[in-house]
């Protein structure tokens, strides 16, 4: 069910949504769990950016970026330097922009694991949602590697799987992975519809697919599968949407153009 401004009676044109954007609403409407939002904006803001995250997701699918281990990772040095623990930084002088639009547009010059794909997956998203200026206001100093590092996009994690949505993050584990390839001791996947997932080096699939996939790489005699977790995550997509650039004003100085920012934290779609 959802609630916007208190009331479960609101109006979005339906002609303005995509598919899977009304498939979302639909769904959340129908839920026994109750999504509340501010306003219609928020909810908008929310459809919108969950559609971007599953184009991302095909596009990150189709660039031809590689699969590799944090200690195989690679990146195009033009905007990014890889760092010691495989992951990479933003250079100096790169819009935030170019660097993640350049993943999507030369994806042979990288390779890296499936953590790192969500999160790249996570940028690309806000960036086609909240524009150019906005994102390279916000996301200067951009560091790309897994969940631990990328704390700037306000992620919020949940636990039930039923309550997922095209746009979410979810994880299948595989307890009984071999030891001698950790990286596969489970698969990081963004949802794209009803039983379809993507997840970097697996591919678009179905649950069944990629629990039959990991279950390949476990180590001889296994006896539990791989199975999906009820871990679901998703950005913060209140306070991103209050993420603006309110002012521009000129250094006299140096005559650069720079950006005044302020930001506006909400608490987002509340679950009860």
């Amino acid at each position: 069910m959802i609630l916007v401004a208190g009331s479960p009676t609101f109006s979005i044109n339906p002609l303005t949504l995509s598919e899977i954007e009304r498939k979302i609403l639909q769904e959340k409407q129908k839920s026994q769990v109750v999504y509340r939002y501010p306003s219609v904006d928020a909810l908008e803001f929310e459809l919108k950016t969950r559609m971007h995250t599953v184009e991302a997701a095909k596009a990150l699918y189709a660039s031809g970026v590689s699969f590799a281990t944090f200690a195989g990772s690679k990146c195009n040095e033009q905007y990014w330097t890889r760092t010691e623990n495989g992951g990479f930084q933003l250079k100096g002088g790169v819009l935030p922009s170019v660097g993640i639009n350049d993943i999507f547009e030369n994806g042979h010059l990288y390779g890296f694991e499936c953590a790192g794909a969500i999160i790249i997956i996570f940028y690309k998203a806000v960036l086609d949602t909240v524009g150019d200026a906005v994102f390279n206001a916000y996301f200067k100093n951009l560091f790309l590697r897994d969940w631990q590092y990328d704390r700037d996009l306000s992620l919020i994690t949940t636990y039930d799987k039923n309550e997922a949505y095209p746009g979410d993050a979810l994880y299948f584990k595989n307890p009984h992975h071999d030891p001698d390839t950790p990286e596969w001791q489970g698969e990081n996947v963004i949802m794209l519809d009803d039983d379809l997932y993507f997840g970097h080096g697996i591919g678009i699939e179905s649950s069944l697919d990629i629990i039959n996939a990991l279950n390949r790489m476990r180590y001889e005699n296994a006896s539990i599968s791989a199975y999906l977790q009820d871990i679901v995550v998703h950005p913060d997509y209140e306070y991103l949407r209050g993420l603006n650039v309110r002012d521009v004003w000129w250094d006299g100085g140096s005559g650069s153009e720079q950006l005044g920012i302020a930001a506006r934290i909400g608490t987002g779609s509340a679950r009860y």
